[in-house]
């Protein structure tokens, strides 16, 4: 069956989130006079990162909301576990303030996105919420390269979960075989795709040396995919589309 559309994760796929997100941390901790509290800077950034694993698999799984799993990444980071809402809510956008003016396009996303234009439709599938995502697109110029931008928030129902997955290819009108997924995550997105029937690609920019699930196809750059989704194998992957 023929791949018809490209279904896309944000973070750390298209958007280097990994980039802007220990870049807004390191200036919101300068700013808030806390550079100190948690040793050096890298310790600093490991400990918001764990905490921000953490919380986000909560949401992922269901167990607390969107703006839930931000309020309680400001209060574990401060160590204020009595901080409001409004207190929290209000950290958190300073550190967002540092954070979106570090957001950057990975280099191989626009010319992928043009290499791809003519013969994929291409929609949006992240484990967020709409309302950033949708802004996030927008200030970074490619929101008009997609049909659809679908969330887990909205969706109710988080990747790897198979749901999240048909949600994308309903909105696309579209049967599973005739869709490709492409997302960072080996597991959540590739296998998850996989597993729902679409075609998975896992999008490994750092060469990690983990195997490669079965089913699925690993990539190093962008700029590898529409060879890929063509069926030429100059990059060593089996050729299962067509």
């Amino acid at each position: 069956m023929p791949v018809k559309a490209v279904v896309w994760d944000i973070d750390d796929t298209i958007f280097d989130y990994a980039h802007a997100d220990s870049t807004g941390i390191r200036a919101h901790l300068i700013a808030e006079g806390l550079s100190a509290r948690y040793g050096t800077a890298r310790q600093a950034l490991s400990h918001w990162k764990e905490i921000t694993e953490r919380h986000w698999a909560r949401f992922g799984a269901g167990e607390v909301g969107f703006d839930e799993q931000r309020r309680d990444r400001v209060r574990d980071f401060v160590r204020a576990p009595g901080l409001t809402d409004a207190e929290a809510d209000a950290w958190f956008d300073r550190y967002l303030g540092h954070y979106e003016s570090a957001w950057s396009l990975f280099p191989d996303t626009v010319p992928a996105l043009d290499a791809l234009a003519d013969d994929y439709r291409h929609a949006v599938l992240s484990n967020s919420a709409a309302d950033p995502q949708e802004r996030k697109l927008r200030a970074l110029g490619v929101r008009d390269r997609f049909e659809a931008v679908l969330c887990a928030a909205e969706l109710g129902v988080s990747k790897p979960a198979a749901e999240a997955f048909l949600a994308a290819c309903r909105a696309l009108g579209l049967a599973p075989g005739e869709v490709a997924y492409v997302g960072d995550q080996p597991e959540i997105d590739a296998r998850g795709a996989r597993d729902a029937g679409l075609w998975g690609i896992w999008l490994d920019r750092s060469g990690d040396r983990r195997e490669v699930p079965s089913g699925v196809h690993r990539i190093a750059s962008l700029a590898e995919l529409p060879a890929l989704l063509s069926g030429d194998t100059r990059f060593g992957a089996p050729s299962t589309f067509g």
